[in-house]
């Protein structure tokens, strides 16, 4: 199986061989601008934007009904040692417009959500900013400023077309007090390193224990909240796969992909073997869990996870291949009332031989409702499930390299982990547009 997929990244080699400016006319909807994109990147800019729109209706759950929910994403990432001779060094600013029709809070009612790209609010906000130092050929670097965890620690590829946010960062992880996912970072540091034959990597973010202001959450513009302490986060993994591979960004940025870079993602299966751990400093507030004497426990909000992906066999030389992947996280569940994920799938590249960029992806979800929340549920008269379950099925059509297509159906057993919840479907499609 390692050899075929060798063999298919042998030839994607093969066909590209150098660093080039991205495809911006074809992969791009506003093109190159007249030659001017090109060489802004040239040049050491790089522009990019991402519209997502998730048209979605629910029946079952809290009450039928839906709406869309839409995630405008621009980005500009400047390369300092273009621009300025600072060698080894990226700057990187990420502003996000998220809003839409809640679906989930107005008629689904899930505790873990149903759509990535739902906000409590909406809002536009500066979501990222940082700068990164690279060192030692780029095997190690450190990040400083406003960091989202899930955009580097327990990422899964081949559950990222997945709509669903555990499929993203962890239930439990999510659930703790305004952790640094989207649509609010934190400040912080961020180091990783790399093995020389870059398969190996070990990666550490120490940030702010509150992520933003959860007094508000409309707040146009950074806000940091004192007083609540630190978040720290580890993680270590494997990726076989990567062996001599140098075509990935060593920072964690999301732009338009030169040519050897996509051929690279297409032509090669996924690959990743991790376990990661991550503990508040401050206890959290609101806790579920109590003492012995009936108190709220004082504990500090901690878990881990561990995570497994990897591609099964080669369809042909088209990039068609079908992968399969597992995570399963966990905390003690003092503050949110899921305590453990289970997150299961698998990813078909290339379903149909016609339409080899196409992609099939089938996931599910495990979560386990914390016993301090169903002791809390319980007392309050609201008997509660074991746990929520959802099942989601998407197939994303690419209509061109910068319009894609994904209908979308959602399964879930005790949305919101209610006993008597009424079983929730979500039917819908994502549109995304890359700018």
């Amino acid at each position: 199986m390692l050899l075929s997929l060798a063999l298919c990244l042998s030839a994607a080699s093969q066909r590209v061989a150098a660093e080039e400016v991205p495809d911006f006319a074809g992969a791009t909807l506003s093109g190159d601008w007249g030659g001017r994109r090109s060489e802004a990147w040239q040049s050491g800019w790089a522009f990019d934007g991402t519209v997502t729109v998730d048209a979605l209706h629910n029946r079952g759950g809290l009450r039928n009904g839906g709406g869309a929910n839409i995630n405008i994403d621009l980005r500009a990432t400047a390369d300092l040692e273009k621009l300025a001779g600072w060698n080894g060094a990226t700057a990187y600013v990420n502003v996000l417009y998220s809003g839409g029709s809640r679906i989930n809070a107005n008629y689904t009612g899930n505790l873990m959500g149903v759509s990535s790209i739902e906000a409590q609010v909406p809002t536009a906000r500066l979501f990222q900013a940082w700068i990164q130092q690279n060192f030692f050929n780029d095997q190690f670097s450190l990040l400083a400023g406003i960091y989202p965890i899930d955009s580097e620690f327990s990422v899964m590829g081949s559950a990222s077309l997945l709509i669903h946010p555990t499929f993203g960062a962890p239930g439990d992880l999510a659930q703790t007090h305004v952790a640094s996912v989207f649509n609010t970072a934190a400040p912080g540091l961020r180091a990783k390193w790399l093995s020389v034959d870059q398969t190996l990597y070990g990666m550490a973010a120490v940030l702010n224990g509150i992520a933003g202001d959860p007094d508000y959450t409309k707040s146009y513009f950074f806000k940091a909240t004192s007083g609540g302490g630190a978040f720290v986060i580890g993680e270590l993994g494997w990726k076989p796969l990567e062996a001599g591979v140098t075509l990935h960004p060593a920072e964690p940025v999301d732009t338009v992909p030169t040519e050897p870079l996509y051929e690279h993602k297409k032509f090669t299966g996924e690959s990743k073997y991790a376990v990661g751990l991550w503990r508040y400093s401050k206890p959290p507030p609101g806790q579920y869990a109590v003492d012995a004497d009936g108190e709220p426990a004082q504990g500090h909000a901690q878990g881990g996870y561990v995570l497994a992906e990897n591609t099964l066999f080669v369809l042909d030389e088209q990039g068609r291949d079908v992968s399969a992947f597992a995570r399963y996280s966990w905390s003690n569940g003092l503050a949110t009332a899921v305590d453990r994920t289970w997150n299961v799938g698998v990813q078909v590249r290339g379903p149909l031989a016609s339409r080899p960029d196409d992609v099939l992806v089938i996931g599910a979800v495990y979560g386990g409702l914390s016993s301090g929340y169903r002791s809390t549920q319980a007392a309050n008269g609201n008997p509660t499930a074991a746990s929520e379950n959802v099942v989601e099925i998407g197939w994303r059509a690419a209509l061109t390299r910068y319009l894609t297509v994904q209908p979308v159906a959602q399964w879930t057993r005790h949305p919101g982990g209610g006993a008597d919840a009424q079983r929730a479907t979500v039917l819908g499609v994502r549109l995304q547009l890359v700018l």
